[in-house]
């Protein structure tokens, strides 16, 4: 048991004699259903058709992000019937509640994507409200979509009662002319009709088998990125986000979670006591192995926050920057994510690492067992193709790198997983949102050799921080991908590939650098140094900053204009709250 776990029994089920497995006058939920006083809350209880032997149980929330709003989250309903089922085997009523996602395929490319960010804040509240006001014990959380993922993840850390969570899966890939196709295809596709290079019917055919089935986005993009983590920080169960949701055994693997969840509401075991900074660690480092999305520069943060750790941009770029790259998955690689199931799935991966140092073994997991222990009886096939072994990496370092320098003195983050060349020098072409960039691509008014500036796209200057995927599709489409760079202090999908820096802070809306650009202005990117510059005096960037003034958008009043007055800088992660260094209390305790 790690240093400080707190047994809530020390007996076990079952027996005369035998102390009860759960001691509810220790848990949040004697709160609504323990005493005469609680009567009229028992009685609630009562209408939905529990019995006094349910009610007498551990009530366990089963969170979804089940909604009608995508494929990533239209099978979330159905696996959560599998986890009721794995908490009542384990001796506790499972409470089912859904919460929002917004999903960024369909917000991408339009005013839409600022909510996207914002969305994952709304998750993680929601689920803290649901669970805070009907005193829930212990929660199994299924997320699908991006920013579902680290949303739930980081309220399981906030409350900090024990928790497992489960990814959705993937989707399988498409079929178009005799390959694999995911929806990056279809957004490049766009950039293809564009430039005159695919018709109007072939464009139809690709959007219309692109994605087959329910699941999330096929490739190593944030969602599957964000599986692997929640895997390699050793909150879900091994092996359970490989399956893509398609596959009937994934019910198996959430039935597991829900009975999992009880042996670790027995042993009081908490994600704070599973979510350290060496865990946060392997989590960088798994994502850099296998080339995942640069958004995990941002949740990992975000998710350290709950905890009260301050693991920032900086720290991940570090780890990225001693890790080898391992995983030829798609966008920077040739494989599915349904391939890297078929392959071993990630535990292939942290096996690979865990033998050559490069993961904290010792870390606990949602299993009682440690990193090290879950993983002792994988091994390496050499019959597949998808994972490489340390000796024979693709590259020496990993799939993601940390940017600083003049144009970025609070940092950036690229992708170069699949990239040769890591240098690239070019004049600056400005543009303060996404909709002016995408409308001078899609019409031919980016010249080779430029770097694409857009800004005013931040957390707060947004506000939300929206993805470029449209945009940075579409240059791939017009066959200028290895030929023009794109920076900006948004962010990118994890599909986005090419020389594309983004989390570039300070952002345009405090003053950053990035806000200062004129265009012709002469940008210099290394990427083996981890340098982004512009190439400007000192003194004629404090010029330009003395004139610079604050510009205004659009939102108001609202969600948007609520979250652009509390959120912080993507270095730490673009959250809204204090976090757990501010506490003065933690929900499991209450």
């Amino acid at each position: 048991m790690p240093e400080g776990s707190r047994h809530v029994s020390a007996g076990k089920k079952g027996g005369a004699g035998r102390k009860p497995r759960f001691d509810k006058e220790k848990l949040p939920s004697r709160h609504t259903t323990v005493g005469p006083e609680r009567a009229p809350h028992r009685s609630y209880l009562y209408a939905m058709g529990l019995t006094d032997k349910e009610i007498s149980q551990p009530l366990v929330g089963v969170a979804t992000c089940w909604n009608e709003a995508a494929p990533c989250n239209i099978s979330l309903s159905r696996q959560a019937q599998a986890a009721k089922r794995g908490v009542k085997a384990g001796g506790g009523t499972p409470r089912e509640f859904t919460t929002i996602t917004v999903t960024d395929g369909i917000a991408m490319g339009h005013e839409g994507m600022k909510s996207s960010l914002v969305s994952r804040e709304i998750i993680a509240d929601s689920i803290e409200l649901t669970m805070r006001g009907h005193c829930y014990d212990a929660m199994v959380g299924l997320a699908g979509c991006d920013k579902s993922l680290p949303g739930m993840m980081m309220a399981m850390v906030r409350l900090n009662v024990p928790s497992v969570f489960v990814y959705g899966g993937t989707i399988l890939p498409g079929k178009f002319e005799g390959r694999d196709v995911t929806v990056i295809d279809v957004f490049e596709g766009v950039g293809q009709y564009a430039a005159g290079n695919m018709s109007a019917a072939d464009l139809k055919k690709l959007e219309s088998v692109a994605c087959p089935c329910e699941g999330s986005c096929g490739g190593q993009y944030t969602a599957n990125t964000m599986a692997c983590v929640s895997e390699a920080i050793g909150l879900a169960l091994p092996g359970s986000s490989g399956a893509p949701a398609a596959y009937k055994s994934r019910d198996q693997h959430v039935r597991a979670a829900g009975k999992a969840v009880m042996e670790l509401l027995a042993g009081n075991i908490r994600p704070r006591d599973i979510v350290t900074r060496e865990a946060l660690e392997n989590a960088a480092v798994v994502v850099a192995a296998t080339g995942g999305s640069t958004n995990a520069g941002l949740h990992l943060p975000a998710i350290a926050n709950e905890v009260g750790i301050r693991f920032t941009l900086d720290d991940v770029a570090r780890i990225f920057k001693k890790t080898p790259y391992l995983a030829d998955l798609m966008p920077g690689g040739q494989y599915t994510a349904t391939d890297m199931h078929r392959a071993g799935g990630v535990a292939v991966i942290i096996k690979e690492l865990l033998d050559n140092g490069l993961l904290h073994g010792d870390c606990m997991t949602v299993t009682g067992k440690t990193l090290a222990e879950n993983h002792s009886d994988v091994t390496f096939s050499d019959r597949q193709k998808v994972f490489y072994r340390v000796k024979d990496a693709l590259s020496p370092t990993g799939g993601v790198v940390g940017l600083k320098g003049t144009l970025a003195p609070e940092g950036a983050i690229v992708k170069v997983a699949g990239m040769t060349n890591l240098k690239f020098r070019g004049p600056a072409r400005v543009f303060n949102c996404e909709e002016d960039a995408f409308e001078a691509v899609i019409n031919d008014r980016i010249r080779e050799g430029e770097v694409i500036v857009i800004r005013y796209e931040g957390p707060r200057g947004g506000p939300g921080m929206r993805e470029m995927l449209a945009t940075t599709a579409a240059l791939y489409g017009r066959g200028l991908g290895d030929k023009v760079a794109l920076i900006t202090d948004g962010r990118f999908s994890g599909a986005t590939r090419g020389f594309c820096i983004g989390h570039v802070g300070p952002e345009a809306a405090v003053g950053g650098p990035i806000g200062l650009l004129r265009n012709g202005d002469m940008i210099s990117i290394d990427a083996r140094r981890g340098k982004l510059d512009v190439e400007l005096a000192k003194a004629e960037l404090e010029s330009r900053r003395a004139k610079w003034k604050p510009r205004k958008h659009n939102y108001q009043s609202g969600a948007l204009w609520r979250y652009a007055q509390t959120v912080g800088n993507a270095r730490l992660g673009a959250v809204v709250h204090p976090g757990a260094r501010a506490e003065t209390h933690v929900y499991a305790d209450l």
